[in-house]
């Protein structure tokens, strides 16, 4: 677990002001304000943030500093991070994405059967996007409590129950 997590990224400027399009990777969208300052991943720019509406595939807002459409468009792919202890603590059962990235995945016997390369949520919950050595493609597996039993942070593993046919 690292000690800094990626709550957004700015998509470019939104209008002629210095407003930028945020997507937001939080719960709640609008929570990603909350959380400020907000700081590059470089460490290099820090920003707080007041969000002015719900835009297509995102949030208007506006960032401390900015005030041109250039200004705007020059962070455009920025990813913006927080500390982790300005983070809410999470019941035993949740997890945060940045977490499972990158765990090593096992079947109930041990078997190796991949990495999680992603966490995707395409509306039905999510799924762990699964890669590895031997695999063709990489596999969706659903986050559910009956097809991944265990999540093991501290020893970088989860414990997989897939269902008959997908790996």
């Amino acid at each position: 677990m690292t000690d800094r997590v990626c709550v957004g990224a700015i998509g470019g400027a939104f209008g002629v002001k210095g407003q930028v399009r945020l997507k937001s990777f939080t719960a709640h969208p609008e929570d990603i304000a909350t959380y400020a300052p907000l700081e590059t991943e470089d460490g290099s720019m820090e920003f707080s943030v007041q969000i002015e509406g719900a835009i297509t595939n995102g949030l208007a807002a506006r960032l401390s500093g900015i005030s041109t459409k250039e200004q705007a468009d020059a962070l455009r792919g920025i990813r913006l991070f927080v500390p982790r202890t300005r983070l809410p603590a999470l019941p035993d059962d949740e997890f945060y994405h940045t977490d499972l990235i990158g765990l090593d995945v096992v079947d109930t016997g041990g078997t190796a059967l991949g990495r999680v390369k992603a966490v995707l949520n395409h509306g039905a919950g999510d799924l762990l996007e699964i890669h590895g050595p031997g695999l063709k493609a990489t596999v969706l597996l659903p986050f559910t409590q009956q097809a991944v039993p265990t999540v093991d942070l501290a020893a970088g593993r989860i414990v997989a129950d897939p269902p008959e046919g997908l790996f």
